[in-house]
C-alpha cells in the first residue's frame, strides 16, 4: 500500500488500472515500427474518446 492513504483508495487505483493499462501495452516483439505506430496512435484516440480530452 506504498503511497496510498487508505485501502480504498488503492482499490479504487488497482480497479481501473489494468483496463486502461492493456490498452496501451503493445507486443513490440516481430511488429514493422509502422504498424506499432498506426496501434499506438489507435490506442491513444480510444484513450481519448474514454477520458473525453480534447483532441488538437
Amino acid at each position: 500500500m506504498k503511497r496510498f492513504k487508505s485501502p480504498r483508495q488503492l482499490q479504487r487505483f488497482a480497479s481501473i488500472h489494468d483496463p486502461i493499462a492493456n490498452l496501451f501495452q503493445i507486443p513490440r516483439h516481430d511488429m514493422l515500427s509502422h504498424h506499432y505506430r498506426e496501434l499506438r496512435g489507435a490506442a491513444m484516440k480510444m484513450w481519448s474518446e474514454i477520458a473525453h480530452l480534447q483532441v488538437a
